[in-house]
């Protein structure tokens, strides 16, 4: 028998009684069945957040047009942030990278494997020397070298590789340039970064070789979504690992990339999952 196809809806919404009473009864009246229902009422902000994956019930075909228009009276009703998509559909990314490679390679990996439910358009990149890698996977390759009198072209170049692939999400796989405060508001809500979870100490260069001259004995990485306030966006996904004193810099600095490579790799495939809503400067991450 065919797999009829899936669809997610995801909303945030003023949190008021009888919400999801109100939504799942449309999707039932709709012809819907539920596959997945999660939510999540924060009582900090009074929000409401959800996240439903929803087929055709008995085999009955669905017009999920149809069900996205009359879905507007219900959305309005509760003043909804809301959006339906194919769950079938992938997340078209562009990756940006500088000179370490560990993240970008283990994302090509998964991706190439069919791990990670992503469709890579390509990898932009202020140096040369990962273009071998990101060719052996026929991906284009742009080189976008930086300078202080071209930021602001080679930006315009950067946006240019992102919309000309229609990309939903943009992935800094330890690009290290500090995106201007235009191009991060351009990017609001699809743009994740990765970073060690020292910050804010241990800033600059190597810094788990600072970590490890100061002894310390947790190290871990931070995928966020990027804002204008540097390395300080939602955070997604996080994770340490403990290290003792016979940790040397060089042991730090290869737990540091397993860590980071691995959850990067969460945030990427949570976000394409459509798990990840935004609540202020918090997320809520339906896993």
């Amino acid at each position: 028998m065919t797999a009829m196809p899936r669809h997610i809806l995801t909303f945030s919404c003023p949190d008021v009684a009888g919400i999801q009473a109100a939504v799942t009864t449309f999707l039932f009246k709709s012809g819907a069945f539920l596959e997945e229902v999660a939510s999540y009422g924060d009582p900090d902000t009074k929000t409401f957040f959800s996240r439903i994956v929803f087929s055709s019930a008995q085999n009955r075909a669905i017009d999920p047009g149809a069900i996205e228009t009359a879905f507007k009276t219900i959305a309005g009703q509760f003043a909804m942030d809301w959006r339906i998509t194919e769950a079938a559909r992938k997340c078209r990314t562009v990756i940006a990278v500088s000179r370490a490679g560990h993240c970008l390679n283990d994302l090509l990996h998964r991706w190439s494997s069919a791990t990670l439910p992503i469709d890579i358009a390509g990898v932009v990149s202020n140096h040369d020397e990962l273009r071998r890698l990101v060719e052996l996977y026929d991906l284009p390759f742009h080189h976008l070298p930086v300078a202080a009198e071209s930021k602001a072209r080679q930006e315009a170049d950067f946006m240019s590789v992102v919309q000309n692939a229609q990309a939903d999400l943009v992935v800094l796989a330890r690009y290290m340039q500090v995106l201007s405060d235009g191009m991060v508001v351009r990017l609001a809500g699809r743009c994740i970064n990765i970073h060690h979870s020292f910050l804010p100490s241990f800033k600059g260069a190597k810094p788990y070789h600072q970590a490890h001259d100061r002894g310390v004995k947790i190290i871990g990485a931070t995928a966020h979504y990027v804002t204008t306030d540097l390395d300080e966006g939602p955070i997604i996904e996080q994770a340490t690992e403990r290290v003792d004193h016979t940790s040397t810099a060089d042991d730090l600095v290869g737990i540091g990339r397993d860590i980071e490579n691995t959850v990067l790799a969460r945030a990427v495939k949570w976000h394409a999952e459509r798990r990840v809503l935004l609540n202020g400067r918090r997320t809520v991450v339906f896993k």
